[in-house]
């Protein structure tokens, strides 16, 4: 059912936990259907020094934080903003179709905490959009 990437990633996660004073960061999902993910983005002249993640969520939910987060470390701001759903998809070596939306919120994980860091540093960044308020403050992810 799931890849080999999939499970490596779900059983060793790369860049789990939280950044203190990040310079990004982007919660999205919905309580209800059970997957909430956080990303932290730090970033020092236009580029992603260090990403971490907070995932609430099934394997797959997990599996494809980690790779996000893989794939767009020491990138600039401009190649995180290029990586998408499929992106993380094709990293993992296939998900099955209904684990796909996964990909998708990791997709918006990162476009939000990039949104984040665009608004605390009253910059524009060409492309992106504000994230979708799907979670309310309480069903967030406690610390």
């Amino acid at each position: 059912m799931y890849t080999k990437k999939v499970m490596d990633h779900f059983m060793n996660p790369r860049n789990m936990g939280e950044i203190e004073e990040a310079s990004g960061v982007g919660t999205v999902g919905n309580a209800k259907c059970g997957d909430i993910m956080r990303m932290y983005l730090q970033v020092e002249d236009d580029i992603i020094t260090d990403v971490k993640f907070k995932t609430f969520g099934c394997g797959a939910a997990i599996a494809t934080s980690s790779i996000a987060t893989e794939l767009v470390k020491g990138k600039t701001i401009e190649e995180a903003l290029k990586v998408t759903n499929k992106a993380v998809v094709e990293a993992l070596d296939g998900l099955p179709p209904v684990k796909v939306h996964c990909s998708l919120l990791a997709e918006e994980a990162l476009h939000a905490a990039l949104w984040d860091y665009a608004q605390k540093n009253h910059i524009k960044i060409e492309g992106l959009e504000p994230p979708k308020k799907d979670i309310n403050e309480e069903e967030e992810i406690k610390e």
